[in-house]
């Protein structure tokens, strides 16, 4: 069968050796996978499909083993590497644990290590319990939530180019949204132009709703249902991401339609000095909780206190839905050491509810060696409309 694969085979062989050598040095036979983005990252592999019972057993003979449901045996021929491919059968009281179980007996596992990834959104609390009792008495389990989301941490060349991409086109759909937006612009068009550049280019569906809310709404940082028309002196905030074979870049702007309200100047500039503060604290070997403190101090010197939040951004990578957001995030005390290659979302996010008034300024940087590279193009003055 064609594949439809975004990485070359040595890629992916590349991938597999650094996993088994990480699985090594902690002392793992196996891999129990249920991370979807695991499972792209090792073998190309790309569905929606996790929502079902879904698991990928990898053994330090670097042989993977997929166990999925009948609708997607076709899709992980034709996006992925995996060269075995098990169907569950979907009936009443099926226990599809109880064939993964099957399969690490046939691999020879008993009595090996697992690593399992526990924290996987696919994974629910009740298939979790019946993996674990399935399991519990034939092999010793540790917790490996974060092996391979560690390694996926550090972008390959490959992978940096796809988030380049991703950027450019998250540039195009900034200006598109803009280009949409004024009095009396519905928010449905300004959201519907806004994708359609994103598609367009090529890009993907992000893994979660892109953000929009004008009025009250602009003052919300996650989405909700509705939509309005802006009036004649109105904020509009969007925070949204590209995809470009499932590897987001994300931008955030509030949108100032008519007149600017008093104060909002002041909010802008104290996230535009902010957001210059985090980037130069992203720099390779220094923790990554060293850029929250950059935001933190900003904010606080210049008033904002009351109005920033307790997080200032996040890894951006390849994931799925429901959340783009990726390991590490950015909060105080936050101790992974940034490394070139890592790719990070810096938000700032300003909301004073009491008056009503938003002002947000993000966008996604590159980690190299001397420090951040900001990917977008887009200018960081306020915009109005």
């Amino acid at each position: 069968m064609e594949k439809n694969l975004h990485f070359s085979l040595d890629e992916f062989a590349a991938r597999q050796v650094t996993t088994i050598a990480e699985m090594q040095r902690n002392g793992i036979e196996a891999l129990v996978l249920f991370r979807q983005e695991s499972m792209y990252w090792l073998t190309g592999y790309d569905t929606f499909g996790y929502v079902h019972f879904q698991a990928m057993v990898f053994t330090a003979a670097g042989d993977p083993v997929l166990l999925t449901r009948s609708a997607d045996r076709l899709q992980a021929e034709f996006t992925s590497v995996v060269p075995d491919v098990r169907i569950w059968v979907d009936v009443e009281g099926a226990t599809p644990e109880a064939d993964l179980l099957g399969i690490l007996v046939e691999l020879g596992l008993t009595g090996k290590t697992l690593g399992v990834e526990w924290e996987a959104y696919g994974l629910t609390a009740a298939k979790g319990r019946r993996v674990e009792a399935a399991l519990a008495d034939g092999f010793p389990m540790v917790d490996a939530s974060l092996l391979i989301t560690r390694l996926r941490a550090v972008k390959s060349p490959a992978e940096i180019a796809h988030v380049r991409r991703a950027a450019e086109l998250a540039d195009a759909g900034l200006d598109a949204a803009v280009e949409a937006t004024g009095p009396g612009a519905f928010e449905g068009d300004i959201l519907a132009e806004l994708q359609g550049a994103i598609y367009r280019g090529g890009g993907d569906d992000p893994a979660n709703e892109q953000i929009i809310g004008s009025g009250h709404g602009a003052l919300m940082c996650r989405y909700f249902t509705g939509r309005r028309h802006l009036e004649t002196n109105d904020l509009l905030t969007l925070e949204f991401a590209a995809g470009w074979r499932h590897y987001h870049a994300a931008l955030m702007r509030t949108v100032v339609v008519g007149e600017v309200p008093a104060g909002l100047e002041d909010m802008h500039k104290s996230a535009h000095e902010a957001l210059l503060a985090c980037e130069e604290a992203m720099r390779p070997g220094e923790p990554a909780g060293a850029v929250f403190d950059a935001h933190a101090v900003t904010l606080d010197r210049l008033g904002m206190t009351d109005f920033r939040l307790n997080a200032c951004g996040y890894s951006l990578g390849t994931t799925f839905a429901p959340n783009w957001m990726d390991w590490p995030m950015f909060y105080a005390g936050q101790s992974y050491e940034m490394r070139p290659g890592n790719v990070f979302f810096a938000h700032m996010i300003l909301f004073d509810a009491d008056r009503g008034l938003a002002m947000t300024l993000a966008r996604t940087s590159l980690i190299t060696e001397t420090g951040a590279e900001p990917l977008s193009k887009a200018s960081l003055e306020m915009i109005r409309r």
